[in-house]
């Protein structure tokens, strides 16, 4: 894992070969980049556009030491729809996203907050509160969380013949490409799945290309400016160069349901960060040091929300492509957001995108969401948790239990439900249940 890099971090690649390094990137990230604002009615053309800025962010705060790219966390989804009231499996479903940006605002905050604590108390009071006896639980409940989501949009709760074979296909083809690519091909599974199910739902008329056909016949549509939604103190609206911007006002009521996310997500960022240093060979978490790397990941989440785009999170499928290509150089993952920024700019090519049936994302879904779920039980099984020992059982049953069975809790306004109140049982347990010597089920 520490094998010495073709191109090293600081390392500025021939201008030749810079293009084509950095759009590599870009595929490695876009599959599951859009389709966080595919399954949460957010824009994908703003969606690309906090990716870029963001991971640019990023690279500014951490002194541009570490080959990092920031896109869509899936740790959101449930939350946002259940906020905003947007159903991905409903043909014209439209959220008002004033309480959910405002939650994913405060998520950017609190990761701000967690780094200046860092900074002063050092990172060891997270490993004691979020132990991978509690985070394997939260990482499972994202991904089992969004399984009803995938069934829907397969068509497998009720669908069409066309959609569950789309679905089929779809699924098929990652699942080949993950198993048989070789090379590049094999860490971009999702984008060749996307694009090889599109082809085929094209073949079996289920794509409706109205729109993109409207645009692509109105060459003064190609180009477009992101749909932003921003965030502010009132709402409302305005035509900007023929695009619709909108204006949230800030609302607060979701904040306690949003907001604990930001520990599963802090957890997601300092395992990334571990397994890149074991890659390039550097200490990430020293040098930047983990309260830099940290504020990036947390200001690029604030100016996302603030902009109407879903919080954002370092991504393993770039990590991946850092270790297959040996290139750690922060000028191709910087030049990676650059074309995402220009790409959010091309209407043409997000009315593609939007084209794209729910039934291909469905199948792809099945997948990858049942691979989160699995990296959280790996969580358990690389740290050896004993799931013989009834305090582990515990944690983990109730975790499982709360956070998948529709749990909600109000005060007032306010509610805590789902991911987030599991992730607070999860660590209230580990602190109060009694550790050493415990009865087993052995």
């Amino acid at each position: 894992m520490n094998e010495k890099m073709i191109l090293g971090i600081k390392d500025k690649p021939k201008t030749s070969k810079w293009f084509a390094l950095s759009f590599q990137h870009v595929f490695a990230m876009f599959g599951a980049t859009i389709l966080v604002p595919y399954l949460t009615g957010l824009p994908i053309s703003v969606a690309l556009f906090a990716s870029g800025v963001g991971t640019l962010i990023y690279i500014l705060c951490t002194n541009a030491k570490v080959p990092v790219y920031l896109g869509s966390s899936f740790a959101y989804i449930v939350v946002i729809q259940a906020v905003s009231g947007f159903d991905p499996n409903t043909p014209g479903s439209v959220g008002n996203y004033g309480a959910a940006l405002t939650g994913l605002f405060v998520v950017g905050v609190v990761y701000l907050i967690i780094s200046l604590i860092i900074k002063v108390a050092g990172k060891g009071w997270i490993e004691k509160a979020l132990p991978p006896i509690v985070i394997g639980p939260m990482i499972m409940i994202i991904g089992l969380g969004l399984s009803s989501v995938a069934i829907g949009n397969a068509g497998l709760s009720g669908g069409s013949w066309k959609q569950i074979l789309t679905a089929v296909v779809s699924l098929g083809i990652v699942i080949f490409i993950a198993l048989k690519g070789k090379k590049f091909v094999k860490i971009i599974p999702f984008l060749v799945g996307i694009f090889g199910g599109f082809i085929f739902a094209s073949i079996i008329g289920l794509v409706d290309f109205t729109n993109f056909v409207s645009v692509i016949t109105s060459p003064g549509d190609w180009f477009k400016i992101p749909e932003f939604m921003f965030l502010g103190w009132k709402d409302g609206s305005a035509n900007v160069l023929g695009t619709e911007i909108t204006f949230y006002q800030m609302n607060f009521t979701a904040v306690l349901t949003i907001a604990p996310l930001a520990f599963v997500t802090a957890a997601e960022h300092i395992g990334d960060h571990a397994v890149l240093s074991k890659i390039v060979g550097k200490d990430f978490l020293h040098d930047p040091g983990l309260d830099k790397t940290i504020m990036g990941d947390g200001i690029a989440t604030a100016f996302a929300a603030l902009i109407g785009g879903p919080a954002n999170t370092t991504y393993g499928e770039n990590t991946s492509v850092v270790g297959m290509t040996k290139v750690a150089s922060v000028w191709v993952t910087g030049g990676a957001a650059v074309i995402a920024i220009v790409l959010s700019f091309f209407n043409v090519f997000t009315s593609l995108i939007a084209a794209i049936p729910a039934s291909v994302m469905g199948g792809i879904s099945i997948i990858l969401y049942g691979f989160i779920a699995s990296n959280g039980l790996k969580v358990l099984l690389d740290n050896k948790i004993n799931m013989g020992e009834l305090r582990n059982l515990i944690i983990v049953a109730s975790m499982l239990v709360i956070g998948l069975g529709g749990s909600i809790i109000t005060f007032g306004s306010f509610q805590v439900y789902g991911m987030s109140l599991a992730a607070i049982v999860g660590i209230v347990l580990n602190f109060v249940l009694p550790k050493g010597k415990k009865p087993t089920l052995e």
